[in-house]
């Protein structure tokens, strides 16, 4: 394909787009479900490794260890996580999913997928399996960038 800047700028338009237009429908498909982005982003990063210390979750999720810990406190405080001491080393707080939490993370998988499959509509399989072709290559291309620019690259983007 011939180089065309504009194309390129329409290309990272449209992924941001996509993107924030996707967390907003996915933001009002969850609001009859009482849950903010940010817990249940917290919640499905547990989903995966549940046990996590406050830490590496902050890390993972790119926020500040105030921010994530006031945000811990509130789904604390839910009954949607519990935080307990580390067996090794008490000064690390370990995040835990409550058996209430599997539930809501349940009715977040099922509301969700309804949800994209509306977005995904009309999009024939084809299609679908070449976009995420290219976003794959797209992602492995910009961590390669990271990675011989020295910059460290978090876990979960590499995966």
């Amino acid at each position: 394909m011939a180089y065309d800047l504009n194309w390129e700028l329409r290309l990272g338009f449209l992924v941001h787009d996509v993107s924030r237009l996707r967390r907003s429908v996915v933001d009002r498909t969850l609001k009859p479900l009482g849950v903010t982005r940010s817990q249940w982003w917290v919640l499905a990063f547990l989903s995966r490794a549940d046990g996590m210390s406050q830490v590496a979750l902050a890390e993972e999720l790119d926020l500040g260890k105030v921010a994530l810990g006031g945000l811990i406190d509130r789904l604390e405080k839910t009954g949607f996580v519990s935080r307990r001491h580390d067996a090794e080393d008490r000064r690390v707080k370990r995040v835990f999913l409550t058996k209430k939490s599997h539930t809501l993370i349940n009715e977040i998988r099922a509301s969700v997928s309804v949800t994209e499959r509306v977005i995904l509509d009309d999009i024939e399989d084809p299609d679908l399996k070449a976009t995420v072709r290219a976003l794959r290559k797209m992602k492995e291309n910009l961590l390669k960038m990271l990675a011989e620019a020295g910059e460290e690259i978090d876990a979960s983007d590499a995966a």
